[in-house]
């Protein structure tokens, strides 16, 4: 197979988009080889149909879930939640904003007042048509002073929104943001029907694909196809059906017997033997989700940052790519900005392990050994529990006790994660440096999961956002990926690739890169051959 026919055969699966596709020929100088019908293929192979029920098992899901935008995302939750409603605007598989609920908008100069014009017809499954007092409605339920909303953070910077008639509001921001529409495609940010001084979110209903038929936390969930959808290339299927199946044997079972017609997180160790059985493929397709392990920098010993050293060096990542993940994913550097972000800081060595440089730190921080505990569990991500025994390995090496300690599933979010010293976490990425910085690393922002404050760190936070000079700007956010890999309170050893396995008979074009289950909108944007 020669390399255009390579491209071709990735383009025609959804494994890289148009804009990748054109990317790699020219690199090879075919560009000019190419047939303009080339470019019409994923059009062609993505020619999608009604019908059909959508059954899956996912790896998330506890009885605290809930359907309010502004709690904890999940699989479970987020897949649920993005079936039932839209984001005000999207982010396509390569990255580039999308009208959604938004059809268009417009920015002043100084990129600090934007001007978003709201699509007319939107309806909701109680047959209420959206206008501009949902949206605001939507936004300001994630703004409140008693919010639990992580998107709090990213959202202060709003400092009035205005109604210009029933479908145009204006934003007023604090300081200029060139990435500010990003922010309104955060999926957590879901429009909802305005009620009262809130918004109505405990009823399920919304103006997505799908309305809710009945949703048990930690369960299951069910929906069926809302005829009255907006976006008629969507939504495609009759009935989508969800369950939350932790232990990985059985929700592998239940799509190898055909009880389920697709299944999150395979078992990386057995994957390649799944995707060889009849009826089953395996996709894939890296993004910018990767496996934390932060720890509280204001609870000792993390309160250090010698300690916060020799536990980042403790740990071999090459051999954690290998052996637990089998190589779908690339080696993390402790700093959540990928390869997949715009202002990745690629001249950032890689940390490598070395044990020698972890008892370096550890006499600095005045000891020759210590002991911690690690609080881990399937919850997180599956293979959490095996890495605390991996890493334990590796970190005795340099005079470090690992204690593993196996957390119950059902509540970890809220009872381990955030609430213990030393704990793990999956954050699925986002697709800009100020989102992701915003959401966990600032100071003040409602998820970070260090309580690490860095006053450099912050000041550059304020600067790069309003910086529209590209060159400076990239300077700033090197410079911050340096301070959270050399200070900060997170281990984070590998950015994963997002896997899933089902019957070959579903179909899809190029996937989300943003969340796991094509962006969490597997159930709006696939289909059954």
């Amino acid at each position: 197979m020669s390399k255009i026919q390579k491209f071709e055969q990735l383009l025609i699966q959804g494994k890289i988009t148009r804009r990748e596709f054109l990317a790699r020929t020219s690199a090879i100088g075919l560009t000019a080889a190419l047939s303009p019908a080339l470019l019409t293929i994923p059009a062609r192979a993505a020619a999608s149909k009604k019908g059909g029920v959508l059954r899956m098992a996912l790896a998330h899901g506890g009885t605290t879930d809930s359907l309010d935008p502004a709690v904890i995302v999940n699989a479970m939750t987020g897949t649920l939640r993005l079936s039932l409603c839209n984001t005000f605007v999207e982010i396509g598989p390569d990255g580039s904003l999308v009208p959604a609920i938004a059809e268009s908008w417009e920015s002043s100069a100084d990129v600090k007042t934007w001007t978003f014009k709201i699509r007319k017809g939107v309806e909701f499954h109680n047959g209420k048509t959206l206008d501009v007092k949902d949206v605001i409605a939507s936004i300001e339920h994630h703004r409140k002073e008693d919010t639990k909303s992580g998107a709090k953070a990213i959202l202060k910077q709003i400092v009035t929104m205005k109604a210009d008639g029933q479908y145009t509001l204006v934003f007023t921001l604090k300081e200029s943001n060139a990435d500010f529409p990003y922010v309104l495609a955060d999926i957590n940010v879901l429009m909802m029907q305005a009620k009262g001084d809130d918004m109505d979110w405990k009823s399920g209903v919304g103006i997505g694909a799908y309305m809710l038929e009945s949703f048990e936390p930690g369960v299951r969930a069910a929906l069926k196809r809302f005829p009255n959808y907006w976006n008629e290339s969507k939504g495609h299927f009759d009935r989508i059906e969800m369950l939350s199946i932790h232990d990985l044997s059985a929700r592998t079972n239940a799509l190898v017997t055909g009880k389920v017609d697709l299944i999150d997180r395979p078992d990386f160790k057995t994957v390649h033997i799944l995707a060889k059985k009849r009826g089953i493929r395996v996709d894939e397709v890296t993004g910018l989700g990767h496996y934390s392990i932060p720890m509280l920098t204001d609870v000792s010993p993390f309160d250090n940052n010698d300690i916060r050293m020799a536990l980042k060096y403790a740990i071999d990542r090459e051999a954690v790519l290998k052996i637990l993940f089998r190589g779908h994913g690339m080696l993390g550097n402790d700093h959540p900005i990928s390869p997949g972000n715009q202002y990745y800081a690629k001249e950032l060595p890689q940390r490598q392990y070395d044990p020698d440089k972890a008892k370096f730190h550890l006499k600095k921080a005045g000891v020759d050994s210590i002991t911690v505990p690690l609080h881990s569990a399937g919850a997180a991500f599956p293979e959490a529990v095996d890495l605390s025994v991996l890493y334990k390995e590796h970190a005795a090496k340099a005079g470090i006790t690992i204690n593993v300690v196996r957390e119950p599933n059902d509540g970890y979010w809220s009872n381990v994660w955030r609430k213990k010293p030393w704990a793990y976490c999956y954050w699925r990425g986002r697709p800009t440096e100020d989102w992701m910085f915003s959401t966990a690393y600032a100071a003040e922002a409602k998820w970070n999961d260090t309580h690490w404050k860095h006053e450099r760190f912050n000041k550059l936070l304020v600067e790069a956002r309003a910086e529209l000079n590209k060159a400076k700007r990239r300077e700033m956010y090197v410079e911050m990926q340096r301070i959270v890999r050399d200070e900060g309170g997170v281990v984070i050893p590998i950015f994963n690739n997002y896997l899933l396995a089902c019957s070959d008979k579903l179909k899809h074009g190029p996937m989300l890169r943003y969340a796991d289950l094509d962006g969490y909108k597997i159930a709006e944007r696939w289909w059954f051959a």
